[in-house]
Parts: C-alpha cells; sequence; structure tokens
C-alpha cells in the first residue's frame, strides 16, 4: 500500500495526461473519424434493426448457433451472399457523453494506477530506479491501451488501419505516462 501512496500523484497526472491526448486525438485532431462509416440506407437499416425489437448488445451476421452449423450449406450461402457483420446495439437515446468520459477515465486510472504499483514493487522507490520504472511504466501502458484493438481486428473485422491508429495512440499514452513517472518518481 505505500507504494500506491508514495506514487499518487505520478498515477493521477498519467490518467490525466492520457485522458486529455486522447481529448486532442478524438475532438482535435480527428484521426479516428474515417474509421466510422454511416450505411447508405441508414434509414432502413435503423428500420429493420427496430422491427427486430433488438435489446442493447452484440449481433453478428449472419448468426450461427455452434460450429457445426457454419460448415451446412445454408450458412455457407449466407456467408457466400453477405453481409458479414459484427453490430454493436446500444440503448435508445442520446448518447450520454459524460458517462462514457466518466468511465474512460477511470479506466485511465485503474492502468495508471496498476502499471505504476507494478513499476513500484518491481523497481523499489529507489530515486536511482526511475528510468526503468518509467520505462516498465510506459510498457504497461501501451500493453493496456493498445493490444485489445489488435484482437478485434483479427476476431471482429475491425480494419487494421483502424487498430494501428489506436495502437499509436497507446504509443502517445505511454510516451506521456512513462516521462511523467521518470520526473515524479520519489
Amino acid at each position: 500500500m505505500n507504494t500506491l501512496v508514495s506514487l499518487w500523484l505520478p498515477i493521477l497526472l498519467s490518467a490525466v495526461a492520457v485522458f486529455l491526448i486522447s481529448s486532442l486525438i478524438h475532438m482535435v485532431f480527428k484521426w479516428h473519424a474515417p474509421d466510422y462509416r454511416g450505411f447508405a440506407n441508414e434509414d432502413a437499416v435503423r428500420a429493420a434493426i427496430r422491427a427486430g425489437a433488438s435489446k442493447p448488445g452484440r449481433y453478428v451476421l449472419p448468426h450461427c448457433a455452434d460450429m457445426k452449423a457454419m460448415g451446412g450449406e445454408a450458412m455457407q450461402q449466407k456467408y457466400r451472399e453477405g453481409p458479414i457483420a459484427h453490430v454493436v446495439v446500444g440503448p435508445n437515446g442520446a448518447p450520454n457523453m459524460g458517462k462514457y468520459l466518466g468511465l474512460w477515465f477511470v479506466w485511465c486510472l485503474v492502468v495508471a494506477t496498476v502499471a505504476g504499483y507494478l513499476a513500484g514493487r518491481i523497481f523499489s522507490l529507489n530515486p536511482w530506479n526511475a528510468a526503468g520504472a518509467a520505462k516498465l511504466m510506459g510498457a504497461a501502458t501501451f500493453i493496456a491501451h493498445g493490444f485489445g484493438t489488435i484482437t478485434d481486428s483479427i476476431w471482429m473485422m475491425r480494419p487494421w488501419s483502424s487498430s494501428a491508429k489506436h495502437v499509436l495512440d497507446a504509443a502517445l499514452y505511454a510516451i506521456a505516462s512513462a516521462a511523467i513517472f521518470y520526473w515524479l518518481w520519489p
């Protein structure tokens, strides 16, 4: 526990830095904007989803209940005809950006806390270990924020270019977090 108490300031500032960098990425530079596309027939797609009374959740097109059915001719025909999609349906109503931003900041704080704790436990709180602790902090931050998107490209058809941008985001978060930990290491 002493480790976390000693590192509260770099942990908090790392979370704030990641939050601010991500805000710049999404609201100023907007380099993720091309990753999101609308349907040409959006109204028809919305009507079809509404008609199905789909509850919030993840949906797959075509849906296959088990691997055995995947090899059947009917499923193979659906795959050939397309579309093949992963769709996330959220609750009706305007998105609550305050909630999402709050959850994002909590996640940034969790990542910074776990990474800081690891760095503190492995390198002790000795000032001579600041460089090693900063490197570990950066590596853990990079992994936590960047690697999950790769599995989305492998399994969920996220374009690889989108994942590459998220990995670049993670690298920026890692650099900022490592610099803060190096600067404020006890």
